[in-house]
């Protein structure tokens, strides 16, 4: 006669399936969760922050299209790199040649260059308004950064920036102080509301949507998931959990983005008092939602330039090793791999320099860069989709129906859209 389990024993075995899918699912987590909530970095803060003063809430509602492309594009990237075990500027230049991988290549430099600038410029700014001794300050967050990088290793990297992620968690209590009306927040990410659409007020919507998408989706972050992915060597039987965690990742990016915009358009849109940067941000919303909102904003764009530093460098630092063929990973040491290395040295001193330039327009860097982000997308989107939907490449992974059109229509979208600001800047239309 067979005994009867007890509910103890019951409980633990249906829950086992549970726990060893979550065991899995943070063995993997990790890439796309870092790419997503990078994008929020000290130049995207500055970007929300302006958004909102200048737009109030009706901007919001980009975000929640931004957040599905952003998604289902990260995801795209993971899938690619993980069946193939190559990364997506690996595949770019095999598949498409050396010409085109210069010309990507260049882009994406020059407007990481532009990014860069702008994480310094946030140090510097943002260290004053919190009592910090400038150019030391600066200095050994560049020394601490290139050790953890040039003598860690990939574990290491990665613990630290989930950690630094944590305190995004900043901006939401900013928020809530700043009183907004949420009703009028939440309504307007389903449709934009509660403000006169004027001409001007659509033209400046254009400029600067353009420029939230340009900091929420950028092409550094479709190659950085890729390599990043690929030397966290996640096995390919993982994939479902790692297209898992890119549906988390652009949520969390986004949800953080919401509360940055709401704590500048609760106060600073409401009173009409115009901004041009996220340090600026933190200083003017303190009459209104008090000195604990301001310097909390103020950490928040602190840890928000130290993940861009690592992720925006590393991401250009990746593709030069991908697209050249070089060997470039967190897990090999210097003289393995020196080019890696080297170009990540590079990069800061010369951002670096230029942000301390006396007369340097920072903002301006800023929305170029960002432009340029938004300009070279749909040619890397291209070039994923193409990619993605090759069924010999991907075989059972390849793009389903949604996968596809969605993308193509974003690209087609963001082309547009790019031409459009083109001539409002160009031609003050």
């Amino acid at each position: 006669m067979p005994t009867q389990s007890s509910p103890f024993t019951k409980r633990r075995w249906l829950s086992w399936p549970v726990i060893r899918a979550l065991l899995i699912f943070f063995s993997v987590f990790g890439p796309a969760t870092i790419t997503a909530m990078a994008d929020n970095d000290a130049g995207g803060v500055a970007t929300y922050s302006v958004a909102g003063a200048t737009l109030g809430y009706p901007i919001l509602f980009s975000l929640l299209i931004i957040t599905v492309l952003l998604g289902v594009t990260q995801e795209m990237g993971m899938r690619l790199t993980l069946v193939t075990r190559r990364g997506l500027a690996d595949l770019i230049r095999e598949r498409f040649g050396v010409r085109v991988s210069i010309i990507i290549f260049g882009a994406l430099l020059i407007a990481n260059l532009g990014t860069l600038t702008v994480e310094f410029s946030a140090f510097k700014t943002t260290s004053v308004m919190l009592n910090l001794p400038v150019y030391p300050f600066i200095l050994i967050v560049v020394v601490l950064l290139l050790l953890v990088m040039i003598r860690g290793n990939y574990k290491l990297t990665q613990g630290i920036m989930l950690i630094s992620s944590l305190f995004y968690v900043a901006y939401i209590i900013s928020a809530v102080k700043a009183h907004p009306d949420w009703s009028m927040a939440v309504s307007n990410i389903f449709y934009p509301h509660g403000v006169n659409f004027t001409p001007s007020y659509l033209r400046s919507y254009l400029l600067i949507g353009m420029g939230v998408l340009g900091t929420t989706i950028t092409p550094w972050g479709q190659f950085f998931i890729s390599s990043f992915a690929y030397d966290k060597k996640i096995e390919a039987g993982k994939i479902i959990y790692s297209q898992m965690e890119t549906y988390v990742g652009a949520f969390l990016t986004d949800f953080f983005s919401f509360f940055m915009i709401v704590a500048t358009a609760a106060t600073l849109f409401v009173h009409k008092i115009p901004l041009t940067s996220g340090a600026e941000a933190a200083i003017a919303i303190e009459p209104f939602a008090g000195q604990l909102a301001s310097i909390l904003f103020a950490g928040g764009i602190l840890i928000a330039g130290f993940m861009g530093l690592v992720a925006v460098s590393l991401s250009t630092a990746y593709a030069f090793a991908e697209f050249f063929g070089l060997q470039g990973s967190l897990d090999s040491n210097y003289k393995q791999s020196k080019s890696f290395y080297l170009l990540i040295f590079i990069q800061f001193f010369v951002a670096l320099v230029i942000a301390l330039l006396p007369g340097i327009n920072l903002f301006s860097i800023a929305i170029v860069s960002q432009t340029i982000n938004a300009i070279a997308l749909p040619l890397v989107f291209y070039y994923l989709i193409s990619l993605t939907n090759n069924k010999h490449l991907m075989g059972e992974y390849v793009n389903n129906g949604f996968q596809k059109w969605f993308t193509i229509a974003g690209s087609v979208a963001i082309f547009i859209a790019s031409v459009a600001t083109l001539a409002a800047i160009f031609f003050k239309v």
